[in-house]
Parts: C-alpha cells; structure tokens; sequence
C-alpha cells in the first residue's frame, strides 16, 4: 500500500511556523477526505487541519506541544485501497512466508520457563553483576587473545547495628562540631575547618559553616558540603507554605519557566518591530461621555437592539470610523517610498484572551450600520476568547482601538499594530466631578489615549482627529449628520 505523508502548510499568508495543540486521530484510526486530524496554533490563532487523504493514519510525526516549521512532515497515511499490482493485506500473497536468507537463523530461541514457586530464581543465580561490561566473545581463530574477566568487586562491609555519636559521653566534640570547651587555645580549635574559598562561598550565600555536615577526610566541610546544604535549604524552601499557591499547582518551585512560543512570540515580535522601527508620539484627552451612556442605555431598551450586547466601545468605534473619513491620513500605511492611505477601515479590536493578545479585525466597517457593527463586535469578541480566530481575521488592519478600560485601567500609551499608523485606547468610564455651565455636578468621565506614527501622522492631524472621536463620545448625535 502507498504511504502519503502530510507535510504543515501555510494557512495564512506568510505563516513560517506552527505549534502542534492537539491530535485529533491515532495511529490506527480510519481518516476519510477532509476529516480533521490535528488542531494548530498559527502565530494568534487556532486552526483545525483537515486529512487530504484516505485511509489509515500510519504514524504521527509531531509530538503535541511541538513547534515546526511550515513543510515539516506531520502525519503518515496508508492508503486503504492497494496499489495497482500490490496484494491485498491478508490475502494469499500476504500469507506466504519471506523466503530465508542464507546464514539466517530460522529456529526461534527457547521460551524461558515463567518466573514461579517452582521454576523462580534461586536466591544468588542470574547473570552477574559485571556481565554488561564484558567483551562479546571473538570468533574462534581470532588473533587477539580474550581478555581475562574483571575480578570480582571486593565484599562491602558489615555494618554495625549501631554506632555511638561521637561526644555522647562528653570525652569529646562531635565530629565537624566545635569543641564548646572555653579557653583561648580551644577557640582556635573549636573553628570548623575550611578552605577559604569554602569560607568565602558561605559568605556569599548567607550559611553557617558549622551548621554544615562535614565530610571531608580531616573533619573539614568541603565545597561539595556546601553546595548538598544549599540545595538541601532550597529544597526546604521550595516545599513550604506561600501566599504564591499556583505555583503548587503548575509544579514550580521558585523559579517557573515559560517557554515563549505561540501567541506570546508573535505578540512580542511585533510589539518590538513597531515599538523601534515606528517613531511614537501619544496624546491624551479627557471626555464627558454622559451622553454616550444614556444613549446606550436607549439602545439596550430598544428593540431592534434585543438580543444584542452593547456597550460604550459600539459608540467608540463608530466615532473612530466618522473621525478616520475626517481624517484620512490616520487610516494608512507607511512604507519607505510612499504612504498608502486606505479608503476602507478595517477595524481592529484588541482582544486579551487566554493564550494572549489577539487584533482581529472587522473587515469593510465604514459600511455598516450601527446594529451590524454591533453584531460584529459581538462576533468578534465570542471568537477571539475561544481562541478560534482564523489568521484571516487579523491580517489586512488599518487603525486598532484597545477598551483598556474593560480593566479598569484609566489611560494609557498603546503600541502601534504594525502595519498601521494609529491607535486608540479607550478608558474607563467612571463618575468624576466636571464643570459643566460654571457648576461642578458628576458626570461619566473617560480618558482617550492615541498614539501615532510621527512619520504619517503630525501633531495637527493626531489632535484633530482625536478632537474628532471626543466630539462623538460627548453627542452622540452628530452620527446623524
């Protein structure tokens, strides 16, 4: 039967590497034409892979948990149907046995009798003790004489039932302890010997040298004491009770490791591409979103809205849309020859989730209504946190807006996605008092943070257009005009 290997492949534009998350068939199973066979972490999501063969999976090639790069074989599979001119499995063909080869050994060795009361092995038989340091015989004739057996290894001695501690009758010190008899000659001899590097060392980590088992041939403590007590002590303070439980939980002791890979990789590779290669400027305006909220709490009684979750972040990102067309230069793409700016937003939400940050984007959103963004929203929300985002869904952004503000978090100062030239980042909104007509009375209060690409976007545009997003979060209704 044929044997078809499935090689990783990109399934995103781009895509170098993948880690393996989870085998969905086992050696054995029978996979039909697109059945799913593995499921794998792309740079920010989940992707189910489908089988392009039919057949018997063979072998898996890729342990779980493994990254590979994109043409790495993955998975075997044999073919259920046999090749032209190939025998059936169990047919006749099958049945006939190999022909010998000559010198092969055809005669199965003796079974050995099964361990038991009568045939069990005597107390002092078996093979002994040195036998996986022997030589292989030579063949007869050889010129290299055998060599002589390796001598037996000299029996241990016995061990007394009990030995008295040394300075149990008060006659003398325990070994490796001072002598706690006074006088200025025993003070010299009550100090615990050491070398001086050993002195040294249990300076620097903070031990008591007399508080350390010694083992050296004249009753000094060595370094290898030193280092036995030390990990003795740490593994001590790895084992007691902490405020930090999780790491209990995870099997770590003081220090847990983590590899970077998957999400986390990606997210800090890009992070570091925009952060020094894009020069960033932020600025930061305080908004009376008053408005907003009750314009929300209108929406969430209204019946074209049942159903449908809203939130402060629908008004945000239909004032990031209005604000763009005001602005376009916001809504563009530096390269090192020209600036291409985007007559169509692609808005990206930034999306914490449980394997990380992810940016999906909701593609066209000039062009939908205020219902389809928030349907959109909710779609995007449901699919990022499960983790089941396609690669798709995050390539192609224009301008990203982050609701750091979901958090609790009042303001801050986002990093571009690359690719883009402008971010939004979307406070909490809370009671704060605000002067309002000459009166100080409590209003809903939010703080927008932007930051752009000081090589696209100057300080006119990005206050402009910040001026632009406040405008709507403070009347909602100029997104009538």
């Amino acid at each position: 039967m044929a044997l078809n290997t499935f090689h990783l492949p990109d399934v995103g534009e781009g895509l170098t590497e993948a880690e393996i998350v989870s085998w969905k068939v086992q050696p054995g199973a029978v996979v039909a034409v697109n059945d799913t066979i593995v499921e794998i972490e792309t740079a920010k999501s989940l992707v189910e892979l489908p089988s392009p063969f039919a057949g018997v999976v063979s072998a898996l090639l890729v342990a779980e948990g493994d990254t590979v790069e994109v043409g790495t074989a993955i998975i075997a599979v044999e073919d259920a149907v046999p090749a032209p001119g190939e025998p059936a499995s169990g047919g006749p063909a099958a049945q006939t046995p190999a022909p010998e080869m000559p010198g092969e050994l055809t005669t199965p060795p003796p079974a050995e009798p099964a361990a038991g009361p009568e045939n069990g092995p005597l107390v002092g038989t078996g093979p002994k003790a040195d036998a996986v340091r022997r030589r292989p015989r030579r063949a007869p004739g050889a010129n290299t004489p055998e060599p002589a057996p390796a001598p037996p290894a000299p029996p241990a001695p016995a061990v007394p039932a009990a030995l008295p501690a040394a300075g149990a009758d008060g006659t003398g010190p325990a070994a490796g302890r001072p002598d706690p008899r006074p006088g200025p000659l025993n003070q010299l001899l009550n100090r615990v010997l050491a070398k001086p590097p050993v002195r040294k060392a249990a300076r620097d980590l903070g031990i008591n040298l007399a508080d350390v088992p010694a083992t050296g041939s004249s009753g000094e403590v060595t370094k290898q004491d030193l280092m036995s007590y030390q990990a003795q002590r740490d593994a001590e303070q790895d084992g007691a009770d902490s405020f930090w439980d999780d790491r209990k939980k995870h099997g770590a002791g003081r220090i847990e490791r983590i590899p970077v890979k998957g999400v986390r990789k990606a997210t800090a590779r890009a992070m570091v591409q925009s952060a020094f290669s894009a020069p960033h400027v932020s600025i930061f305006v305080d908004v009376d979103a008053s408005r907003t909220m009750e314009f929300v709490k209108r929406l969430k009684a209204s019946r074209d809205f049942e159903g449908i979750k809203v939130s402060p972040l629908l008004i945000l990102a239909k004032a990031v849309i209005w604000a763009a067309a005001r602005n376009p230069s916001v809504n563009a793409t530096w390269t090192d020859d020209e600036i291409l700016v985007k007559h169509f937003m692609n808005l990206g939400i930034a999306a914490a989730t449980p394997r990380g940050l992810m940016v999906p984007n909701i593609k066209d959103a000039q062009n939908l209504s205020l219902k389809e963004l928030a349907l959109a929203l909710n779609d995007l929300a449901v699919t990022a946190r499960a983790g089941k985002t396609q690669p798709a869904q995050m390539q192609g952004g224009t301008l990203t807006i982050t609701n750091i503000g979901a958090l609790g978090i009042d303001t801050g100062t986002p990093i571009i996605n690359p690719g883009e030239v402008a971010i939004v980042a979307f406070g909490t909104i809370k009671q704060k008092p605000w002067v309002l007509d000459g009166e100080v009375i409590p209003r809903w209060i939010t703080t927008l943070g932007g930051s752009f690409d000081h090589r696209v976007v100057d300080g006119d545009l990005s206050a402009r257009f910040m001026a632009d997003v406040a405008s709507i979060l403070e009347e909602p209704a100029l997104l009538l005009d």
